[in-house]
């Protein structure tokens, strides 16, 4: 990824709160515990996975600043959700980690040389190497991934 590509992706990623609170505003408080099914999350179990995500989102990038070549934590998400419980957690608290994790992992992340994003970690579930680039392709596309995946929710949520 060139420098200005991940200049975008950066920005991208800056964006996702924001982003996040404008798709909340259009989705009533009364339909977030609905669930299309059994497997799926509901609105609200899925804003506490990106409180997990995006929690673990700001240790792996600094991880990968601070310790290249070492190995990441894996999560198994399903996992988490069920033996967490999330649809018992608290949303709003959920909302306000995302929130922070995001702006000063964002403000970390302007701040970095560029030397910074040839280093790599390893990550459990990947066969090559986890680079920054990677970091930032799947973090600048997490809340906006979820963010349809919540707007879906909401309109079978309108159809029972």
């Amino acid at each position: 990824m060139n420098a200005e590509e991940r200049g975008r992706k950066i920005e991208e990623y800056g964006r996702g709160y924001d982003l996040l609170v404008a798709a909340l505003a259009e989705i009533p408080r009364a339909s977030w515990s609905f669930k299309p099914s059994a497997e799926d999350w509901s609105v609200h179990e899925i804003i506490v996975h990106m409180g997990d995500s995006e929690s673990m989102a700001a240790l792996r990038m600094r991880k990968l600043i601070v310790e290249p070549g070492t190995t990441l934590m894996g999560y198994d998400e399903a996992g988490w959700a069920g033996a967490l419980n999330y649809q018992g957690q608290n949303a709003d608290d959920s909302l306000q980690l995302i929130k922070l994790a995001r702006q000063t992992t964002y403000r970390l992340l302007k701040s970095v040389s560029a030397e910074v994003f040839a280093q790599s970690v390893t990550h459990p579930d990947y066969g090559e190497p986890y680079t920054f680039d990677t970091w930032l392709n799947i973090y600048a596309r997490h809340i906006p991934d979820h963010v349809e995946q919540m707007k879906k929710t909401y309109e079978a949520s309108k159809r029972k």
